[in-house]
Protein backbone atom coordinates (compact mmCIF):
# COMPACT_ATOMS: atom_id res chain seq x y z
CA UNK A 1 0.00 0.00 0.00
CA UNK A 2 1.00 3.19 -0.69
CA UNK A 3 1.36 5.75 2.56
CA UNK A 4 -0.45 9.71 1.86
CA UNK A 5 2.54 12.08 2.25
CA UNK A 6 0.96 15.46 3.34
CA UNK A 7 3.05 18.29 3.01
CA UNK A 8 3.86 20.48 6.09
CA UNK A 9 2.39 23.34 3.95
CA UNK A 10 -0.83 21.71 3.29
CA UNK A 11 -1.20 20.93 7.16
CA UNK A 12 -0.58 24.99 7.86
CA UNK A 13 -2.91 25.87 5.09
CA UNK A 14 -6.00 23.68 6.37
CA UNK A 15 -5.00 24.32 10.66
CA UNK A 16 -5.61 28.37 9.22
CA UNK A 17 -8.43 27.27 7.37
CA UNK A 18 -10.31 25.10 10.47
CA UNK A 19 -9.27 28.64 12.30
CA UNK A 20 -10.86 30.90 10.29
CA UNK A 21 -14.58 28.58 9.85
CA UNK A 22 -14.35 28.51 13.32
CA UNK A 23 -13.69 32.09 14.66
CA UNK A 24 -16.17 33.12 11.68
CA UNK A 25 -19.33 30.59 13.45
CA UNK A 26 -18.33 31.77 16.97
CA UNK A 27 -19.11 35.51 15.36
CA UNK A 28 -22.47 34.13 13.83
CA UNK A 29 -23.32 32.40 17.03
CA UNK A 30 -22.50 35.77 18.63
CA UNK A 31 -24.22 37.82 16.06
CA UNK A 32 -27.51 35.73 16.59
CA UNK A 33 -27.82 36.06 20.57
CA UNK A 34 -27.70 39.57 19.84
CA UNK A 35 -30.52 39.66 17.80
CA UNK A 36 -32.37 37.60 19.83
CA UNK A 37 -31.89 38.81 23.15
CA UNK A 38 -31.44 42.60 21.85
CA UNK A 39 -28.36 43.31 23.60
CA UNK A 40 -24.61 42.17 22.92
CA UNK A 41 -23.75 39.12 23.24
CA UNK A 42 -19.82 40.61 24.70
CA UNK A 43 -19.64 44.65 25.20
CA UNK A 44 -17.16 45.70 22.57
CA UNK A 45 -13.59 47.37 24.15
CA UNK A 46 -13.63 50.79 23.76
CA UNK A 47 -11.07 53.17 25.16
CA UNK A 48 -12.95 55.72 26.34
CA UNK A 49 -16.44 56.72 26.51
CA UNK A 50 -18.30 58.19 23.47
CA UNK A 51 -19.19 62.18 23.86
CA UNK A 52 -22.75 62.53 24.94
CA UNK A 53 -25.24 65.14 23.00
CA UNK A 54 -23.62 67.81 24.86
CA UNK A 55 -20.13 67.32 23.74
CA UNK A 56 -18.88 68.23 20.28
CA UNK A 57 -16.74 66.49 17.87
CA UNK A 58 -15.57 70.02 16.43
CA UNK A 59 -11.99 70.67 15.18
CA UNK A 60 -9.89 73.45 15.86
CA UNK A 61 -10.03 76.17 13.61
CA UNK A 62 -6.20 75.68 13.11
CA UNK A 63 -6.71 71.93 12.63
CA UNK A 64 -9.19 73.24 9.81
CA UNK A 65 -6.59 76.22 8.86
CA UNK A 66 -9.28 79.02 9.12
CA UNK A 67 -8.79 81.68 7.46
CA UNK A 68 -10.87 85.22 8.36
CA UNK A 69 -10.44 86.10 4.13
CA UNK A 70 -12.36 83.67 1.37
CA UNK A 71 -10.86 82.01 -1.06
CA UNK A 72 -11.96 82.60 -4.22
CA UNK A 73 -15.59 82.43 -3.94
CA UNK A 74 -15.58 80.10 -1.45
CA UNK A 75 -16.81 81.39 1.82
CA UNK A 76 -18.24 80.06 5.42
CA UNK A 77 -21.24 81.57 4.09
CA UNK A 78 -21.78 79.85 1.30
CA UNK A 79 -21.00 76.75 3.22
CA UNK A 80 -23.23 73.85 4.47
CA UNK A 81 -21.98 73.99 7.75
CA UNK A 82 -21.69 77.66 8.20
CA UNK A 83 -24.62 78.28 10.78
CA UNK A 84 -25.50 81.84 10.16
CA UNK A 85 -27.82 83.07 13.09
CA UNK A 86 -24.66 82.37 15.54
CA UNK A 87 -21.84 82.90 13.30
CA UNK A 88 -20.56 79.28 14.08
CA UNK A 89 -19.78 76.13 11.95
CA UNK A 90 -21.21 72.27 12.38
CA UNK A 91 -17.22 70.98 12.46
CA UNK A 92 -15.43 73.96 13.06
CA UNK A 93 -14.93 75.17 17.09
CA UNK A 94 -15.66 78.87 17.66
CA UNK A 95 -16.83 81.86 15.82
CA UNK A 96 -16.34 82.33 12.18
CA UNK A 97 -16.95 84.93 9.96
CA UNK A 98 -19.29 84.18 7.20
CA UNK A 99 -16.37 85.92 4.79
CA UNK A 100 -13.86 83.28 5.93
CA UNK A 101 -12.76 79.72 4.92
CA UNK A 102 -11.25 76.46 5.85
CA UNK A 103 -10.48 73.09 4.06
CA UNK A 104 -13.37 71.83 5.04
CA UNK A 105 -15.39 73.85 3.23
CA UNK A 106 -18.66 72.36 1.47
CA UNK A 107 -20.41 74.13 -1.45
CA UNK A 108 -24.03 75.05 0.47
CA UNK A 109 -27.40 73.74 -1.85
Amino acid sequence: MMKAHFPQRRSVLRGALAAGCTLMLWGCKAKQEESSTGTPASPPPTSKTPPGPTESRKVSQAQAQYQGQPKGDQTCGKCVNFVAGSNTCKVVEGQVSPDGWCMLWVKAG
